[in-house]
């Protein structure tokens, strides 16, 4: 019995990619399906990062269709091709950077720099070439979070353009590295937004898939400022459980919505904390928080994370979990938070139209 195209298809249907919560066929990944005797070839290409994901999902897919009547050996390649994304489209793209995804959060100590310095390292890992841009000019933190001694500067490329720092393979940018540690920046809001558009258009990026930005807490002048001025692709909504954390999240999804930027999703810090003595778990800050809140607006919930001490002191030494212990349950996490990320961008135009207001017009 010869084997065709649409009984390979039909297999390949039977089976849903995790980040994109769609078969291949569905999701438009099939490239090429190429029969010869009973021999079977299929390519497929994801629109999102995914070098840790993408052998064992070749793998599966391979074995279920060599399970075909007829088939004797079936090669399926999976390559990864990221896209340049933007959700707003009278914004100008940024030269050199494909996707913009803004890590925010509505009140101030939730893990929103660890959060972002984490799914940086997990989006480089999965093979994105990858920068962070921190935002918080405040309180900028990256720098030490990427381990980056103080006092380094970066370099200037023709009197126009800062040449980011590289850190852990990851580009990096911060307004730390233009002052010292100790001097507070007592600035108001046009010279703290002026700033920041200086720092993303005048760093010379290197041709990145994906730049992070760690955005200050809050819904000020600065969010307002990246939402109208630069071309940001999505938002990952930093939260505890604690009801005072989602009040303020829910008006930052609300002002992402509001600027037609999407939320790619919700991360939940602090949602559970096991005794590092006796091993008692106990909800310190409440529990089913993210969940609600990512329930409320039909976003994801991305990961809920415990509170634990690896994440706090692996961050403080310059080496953020994903980077210390790649290897641990909580890098895991981060980096099935990269992929899934990833994967609402390449969905992203699917994204902006479930946001969009349905406009009717009655003749009344």
């Amino acid at each position: 019995m010869s084997v065709t195209r649409e009984a390979v298809e039909t297999v390949l249907r039977q089976y849903t990619d995790p980040h994109l919560n769609q078969d291949p066929v569905s999701a438009g990944c099939v490239r090429s399906i190429e029969v010869q005797g009973d021999r079977v070839s299929v390519q497929l290409e994801l629109g999102y990062a995914a070098a840790l994901f993408r052998s064992g999902w070749a793998q599966m897919l391979a074995m279920a269709i060599e399970h075909l009547d007829g088939v004797s050996r079936a090669d399926v390649q999976v390559d990864c091709v990221v896209r340049p994304h933007k959700a707003q489209d009278q914004v100008p793209a940024l030269s050199n950077v494909k996707n913009i995804i803004a890590v925010a959060s509505g009140k101030g100590g939730v893990g929103k720099s660890t959060t972002a310095a984490n799914l940086a390292l997990a989006l480089a890992r999965e093979g994105a070439r990858v920068g962070v841009l921190d935002a918080d000019i405040y309180g900028p933190s990256q720098g030490i979070m990427f381990g980056i001694a103080e006092g380094t500067r970066p370099e200037i490329r023709d009197g126009k353009a800062f040449i980011p720092l590289e850190a852990h393979g990851v580009q990096v940018m911060s307004m730390a590295f233009l002052s010292d540690d100790k001097t507070p920046m007592v600035w108001r809001g046009p010279m703290v937004s002026g700033a920041l558009l200086q720092l993303i258009t005048q760093t010379a990026w290197n041709d990145l898939d994906y730049l992070v930005v760690d955005m200050p807490p809050g819904t000020g002048d600065i969010q307002l400022t990246l939402a109208q001025k630069v071309p940001v692709t999505g938002a990952v909504i930093v939260t505890t459980p604690q009801d005072l954390a989602l009040l303020d999240a829910k008006k930052g999804v609300e002002m992402f919505r509001k600027v037609n930027i999407p939320v790619l999703g919700v991360v939940e810090n602090m949602a559970i904390h096991i005794c590092s003595s006796c091993g008692h778990a106990e909800h310190l800050f409440g529990e089913g928080g993210g969940e609600k809140l990512a329930a409320q607006y039909n976003v994801d919930l991305l990961a809920s994370l415990p509170l634990s001490m690896a994440i706090r002191s692996q961050a403080d030494a310059g080496k953020p979990t994903v980077l210390a212990d790649p290897e641990s349950q909580i890098a895991m996490i981060y980096q099935e938070v990269a992929r899934t990320v990833g994967a609402r961008i390449a969905q992203s135009g699917q994204i902006i139209a479930q946001s969009m207001p349905k406009i009717v017009i009655s003749e009344d």
